[in-house]
């Protein structure tokens, strides 16, 4: 039975730049590098978190879908208990977003930022139940 989702991959023309991306800007940790025969495994995840992003080198030029702004979410999500906060503090740490400010929708906050190999992160909070006494 499936319990558990290990790795998402993102590919990546640098995986140094990559990496201070994802450490440095976006706030995550990194969790494993090691040179095998098949190459740099480069892996970071939210600290704490269970599911570990593979940053897997690809040329540059490599083939990838035309992704136009707006019209596809990203191939990771992250989730966040306050992303207005968490925007404010990535935006200053200067990660590109797509829209000038996180967006409500029905089911909470959204954003999607870009890393520098134009691969789209999406940004979410859930949204906060509402009680209602009866």
């Amino acid at each position: 039975m499936l319990t558990n989702i290990m790795y998402v991959t993102l590919h990546v023309t640098d995986q140094d730049r990559a990496l201070r991306f994802y450490t440095e800007q976006l706030g995550l940790e990194k969790r494993v590098d090691h040179t095998g025969p098949d190459g740099r495994f480069l892996t970071v995840g939210v600290p704490g978190g269970p599911v570990e992003i593979i940053l897997w080198p690809q040329a540059a030029g490599g083939q990838r879908a035309d992704v136009r702004a707006g019209t596809t979410v990203g191939p990771v999500f992250l989730e966040s208990d306050d992303l207005r906060k968490d925007f404010e503090t990535l935006r200053d740490r200067g990660v590109t977003f797509e829209q000038a400010e996180p967006e409500d929708y029905p089911f909470g906050v959204r954003i999607e930022a870009v890393d520098p190999d134009g691969n789209r992160i999406a940004l979410r909070q859930r949204a906060r139940a509402s009680r209602t006494d009866g």
